[in-house]
Order: structure tokens, then C-alpha cells, then sequence
């Protein structure tokens, strides 16, 4: 962290005590402020009342799931969650990304590694500073070392019948009606519309919508595709089997 600048908040809930001490003590040596949780449910309670500017969730915590914490969570906060867990099943990747989390790190990591992680993470959700409120809208962010806000003009183009994105003004509209996107989703819809009709590989996507913050699982970007395909419907995006995904005006 810079000199004079406001330490960020994280908030860690893990139930093994060693792991969620030591993590702390990591990290607030790198300069951020800790708060740590044993159980979800409390941890759930801490969240409600205390702004947070990321929270690390373990997968697998006694009185409620780390996935089912995230998705009461996304009731009330945006506020970026990253799930970590000793475990590599498909269901527990699947489960964190899909109750809303937004990037999953296998256990055990390395201090360097999470620093990283978090970092690429704020950067995405427009929240380097300060307290994340949850933004509906992107301030900033990176796909292929852009700002997002740069790119287009405020003039919204029509991307589909009914469908109107603005991407100066991060505005989506379905039928008139907004559309609320979270900063990951943002970059992976934009990253498709400007290939519209050709296909992105699940690589290219992983790569510039994580900012290579992500150590290649794929899944990731299957998980948030599938969010993404139920906001704008799912025939805008089509799946090529085995390789990536094509937008369709």
C-alpha cells in the first residue's frame, strides 16, 4: 500500500484457525486490515454491519457453506468475494462462482499469489481504494491494458433486438429496461461483442477479462458466461464445444 493511503479491508472467514491467523498476519504485513471469522453465519452478521473492500470466503465452514454465505451476501453487498478451498471438485468451483463469487483460489496459496489476486480483483471492480460499495457500473478496469470506459462512445449501440449497450456509460438495456452487470461480467461481454460472430477461445477470454491474475482454469470464465447468458438471454452467446464462445447481434 501507498504512503497515506487507506489501508483496504478484507475479510476472512475460514474455520481453521491456523490458516485464517496466519493469512492475517501475511497480509496485514503487506498492508491491508484483517478482520477474521470462524463461522459463516457470523461471519455473514460482521458483513452486514462492516463495509468490506474484499472478502475471502473457505468453501467448506460450520452454521452455513462459504457458497451459501456468498449468495445471502449478494442480497445486500457487490462487494468482490474471492472462495478458497483445499478441494478441486467441479461442484465446489461451480457452486462459489455461481452464488456470486468472483474468482476461486485452490488451498494451499502462497501470500504473493493472494496479494496478486486481490489486487487484480479490486482492479476489475473499479475499487482500489476506499470501501467496495458493490458498483453497478465499472470506473475502471483493463481488457487487453484498456480502460473500458475509454473504449466506445456514448452513443448506444444496438446489440441484439431490444438489447442496447452503452459503453461509455457501462449502460445495458434489455427492452428498455436496465440490466445490472458486475465489472467481470462487463468485460466479458464486451470482449465478445467487439468479435461478434467470431469465435473467443475460453483462453483468450480467461486472459483479458483476469488480467492474468487467474492460473488458467477455464471454468472461471464457463461459470460467469452462464450469469452473463441469463442477464442478456442465452441465444446471444453460442458455445463452441471444446474451444469458446460466439456473439450473436
Amino acid at each position: 500500500m501507498g504512503e497515506g493511503q487507506a489501508r483496504l479491508h478484507v475479510v476472512h472467514v475460514e474455520d481453521d484457525d491456523v490458516i485464517r491467523e496466519a493469512t492475517a498476519l501475511g497480509l496485514e504485513r503487506i498492508g491491508y486490515d484483517v478482520h477474521g471469522e470462524a463461522d459463516g453465519l457470523e461471519g455473514l452478521e460482521y458483513l452486514r454491519t462492516h463495509p468490506a473492500d474484499v472478502v475471502l470466503l473457505d468453501v467448506m465452514l460450520p452454521g452455513i457453506s462459504g457458497a451459501a454465505l456468498c449468495r445471502r451476501l449478494r442480497e445486500f453487498s457487490r462487494v468482490p468475494v474471492i472462495m478458497l478451498s483445499a478441494r478441486h471438485d467441479n461442484v465446489d468451483v461451480v457452486a462459489g462462482l455461481d452464488a456470486g463469487a468472483d474468482d476461486y483460489v485452490a488451498k494451499p496459496v502462497s501470500l504473493d499469489v493472494l496479494d496478486a489476486r486481490i489486487r487484480a480483483l479490486l482492479r476489475r471492480s473499479g475499487a482500489t481504494t476506499g470501501r467496495a460499495e458493490g458498483p453497478d457500473t465499472l470506473a475502471s478496469g483493463g481488457v487487453g491494458g484498456a480502460d473500458i470506459a475509454a473504449q466506445g462512445t456514448s452513443t448506444a449501440e444496438a446489440i441484439g433486438p431490444d438489447l442496447l449497450m452503452d459503453r461509455e456509460a457501462l449502460q445495458l438495456t434489455l427492452r428498455g429496461e436496465p440490466i445490472h452487470l458486475t465489472p467481470t461480467e462487463w468485460r466479458l461481454l464486451i470482449l465478445l461483442v467487439q468479435e461478434r460472430g467470431r469465435l473467443v477461445t475460453r483462453e483468450h477470454l480467461l486472459r483479458e477479462a483476469w488480467e492474468d491474475a487467474w492460473a488458467g482454469d477455464t471454468r472461471l470464465v464457463d461459470v460467469h458466461v452462464q450469469r452473463l447468458r441469463r442477464k442478456v438471454g442465452g441465444e446471444r452467446i453460442t458455445t463452441v464445444r471444446g474451444f469458446g464462445y460466439r456473439w450473436h447481434d
